[in-house]
């Protein structure tokens, strides 16, 4: 690979995905949609120019239709978003709006969706919404391929690029990586995104190094440089010199023999060295990723979010139609059991055909088990379907977004009334299931010793928990780097919830993404955690970690680091003391 005689140049952004690759740039870009020109229209041609923007909108719908059609149904994900895009292209927000606007202003067709979509963006902009923010990108990715057809744009074809690449973009569309050809694309980086965008779930679910959140990566590079894409450490580098080269051909080399050992011990249990057996679980969104998170080796489906099948749909989905679903679940994984979350909607999670009342901050609103309790009618239909799916496997329930007592209280009532109704209407169910609520929010922390005289185990759900301590959103791209698993007063609160659990003699289990990241399994083995929930890939080297530990020696290093203030004290702590049995790439921390 030859040597650029440019300066070596290294952005940092967010890790999409793990992993390294070298290659060179292909540079994904729009050019000819952003020129656009405004002008004015006769009464008379108001007509022609609506039926012209339906057309770019037909043409936009039927292009996106072939890709959908085209994909893999494996990447089911990925699907789910493009099916979401589809119903976009007839959005009343943007195409309705469109259409009014070239009528009352008598423009052009490309002014008007241009005028339109940023004033979208902008009203969505000021909304503190988390799903909100994402919908943003994807009006814009629709936006775009419309407007491609309306200025004749050439639109972008992944799928036609013949090189081994890695591509660099603003960023990229669901219908973008949905193209993406492994044989062909080595990594890809992006200006825009953060850890948990369409563009991270993908690459994730393709297994390919991604960084995102670079900022100005498309401003910089050009096509033809050499890149090494860090993902892991979320690191470009363009046009490295050659010592760097040399450095990153060794460390790629020797990750490549790393995942493939991983994929040859995923099977193997994962016990300490003194003895300690513990039990991983996956994370779900589908059924059809339970045989994934077979092959990966989980133990059981420690979350099965089950809000999916409700945005999906479009509506509320019957009893029935939700007992097929968990009955095919559990039959599935039977004997080994699934942990179903109870509806988990609004927040980060907008439904899309709820008529709900504007809220400034949705994150702190109604979502989670306040929803359930204000719609009980879904909530009681979701719980009979629970019940009955649970004659016929092993399911424990799970209550989200619990902040206080009362709160578990109303929920108990409400299954006693869902038991009643199943017992009126002589179905065969199961009652005998246990109950466990998220520890997510910092109050619960608080009044744990309460919370657990009435259920069985606890969650921690660190994803939320580590944000709403510390007053960060994970998916902004200015403050992301503040997200600490391993901040102090995210340790002891995690320590509080285990000391609590240990004394009240329930099972307490961790689930997200600290549960699933190795550098976490001693600090989280020293308190005395053994169940860990996480995304299927991120398995096999947790247990690879766990076979590597002896919990003696990690009660040692929580007593060491309970001294320390910092989080990089912690840090650097850890990856001195297990440097030799981390995972390839966290020692480059």
């Amino acid at each position: 690979m030859r040597i650029p005689d440019s300066e070596q140049t290294i952005l940092r952004g967010i890790s999409g995905s793990p992993g390294i690759c070298i290659g060179q740039a292909y540079i994904v870009d729009r050019e000819g949609v952003n020129v656009i020109k405004r002008y004015q229209i006769s009464e008379e041609m108001v007509p022609a120019e609506i039926d012209r923007f339906k057309q770019a909108v037909s043409k936009a719908k039927n292009d996106h239709a072939k890709i959908i059609d085209s994909l893999d149904r494996d990447l089911s994900e990925n699907l789910n978003i493009l099916e979401a895009h589809m119903v976009l292209f007839k959005d009343k927000l943007l195409y309705g709006k469109t259409i009014e606007t070239i009528t009352n202003g008598k423009i052009n067709a490309e002014w008007a969706l241009r005028k339109v979509s940023r004033k979208v963006k902008a009203m969505f902009q000021q909304i503190d919404d988390q799903y909100l923010q994402a919908r943003v990108n994807d009006i814009v990715q629709v936006s775009d391929k419309i407007m491609a057809n309306l200025v004749g744009a050439q639109d972008i074809r992944i799928s036609d690029i013949t090189q081994r690449v890695v591509i660099v973009a603003h960023d990229l569309s669901p219908a973008d990586t949905s193209q993406i050809q492994l044989e062909r694309i080595k990594g890809f980086v992006t200006d825009l995104g953060g850890k948990d965008s369409h563009t991270s779930i993908v690459a994730k679910s393709l297994n390919i190094p991604a960084v995102l959140g670079l900022g100005r990566a498309t401003a910089i590079v050009r096509n033809g440089d050499i890149l090494i894409v860090d993902g892991s450490s979320g690191k470009l580098i363009i046009n490295p010199d050659e010592d760097t080269l040399f450095k990153y051909e060794e460390r790629l080399t020797e990750y490549e023999a790393y995942r493939a050992g991983l994929a040859r011990e995923s099977h193997l249990a994962a016990v300490t060295k003194d003895g300690v057996k513990f039990e991983l679980m996956a994370n779900i969104e589908l059924v059809e990723e339970v045989v994934a998170a077979k092959d990966y080796g989980a133990d059981e489906i420690g979350l099965f979010r089950t809000e999916f099948l409700y945005l999906d749909l479009k509506r509320y989905p019957t009893e029935e139609e939700l007992l097929t679903k968990y009955k095919e679940l559990v039959e599935i994984m039977a004997p080994r059991s699934v942990t179903i979350r109870t509806l988990d909607i609004n927040g980060d999670k907008v439904n899309p055909y709820l008529h709900r009342v504007e809220e400034e901050n949705p994150a702190l609103g109604l979502r989670g088990v306040r929803f359930c309790l204000e719609n009980q009618d879904v909530f009681i239909t979701q719980l009979k379907a629970i019940f009955r799916a649970a004659a016929f496997g092993s399911i424990k329930l799970l209550i989200p977004m619990i902040s206080c007592v009362e709160e578990i209280l109303q929920v108990k009532q409400i299954i006693n009334k869902a038991i009643i109704e199943l017992e009126l209407e002589d179905k065969i169910f199961n009652k005998d299931i246990p109950l466990g609520i998220m520890i997510e929010v910092p109050s619960a922390v608080m009044i744990a010793d309460h919370l657990a005289d009435h259920v069985d185990f606890f969650s921690i759900g660190t994803n939320d928990l580590i944000q709403y301590s510390l007053a960060i959103d994970r998916r902004n791209r200015k403050v992301a780097h503040l997200y600490q698993a391993l901040n102090p007063s995210v340790l002891i609160m995690i320590q509080l919830i285990c000391d609590i659990a240990e004394k009240k003699k329930i099972d307490v289990v961790m689930c997200g993404e600290m549960a699933g990241d190795p550098i976490n399994i001693p600090v989280l083995m020293g308190m005395g955690l053994r169940k860990f929930s996480m995304n299927s890939v991120s398995i096999p080297a947790v247990k690879k970690m766990i076979r590597s530990l002896d919990t003696k020696q990690t009660q040692k290093t929580l007593r060491k680091i309970g001294k320390m203030n910092t989080v990089q004290e912690i840090l650097d702590s850890i990856l001195k003391e297990y440097k030799d049995i981390l995972p390839y790439g966290r020692t480059e921390e």
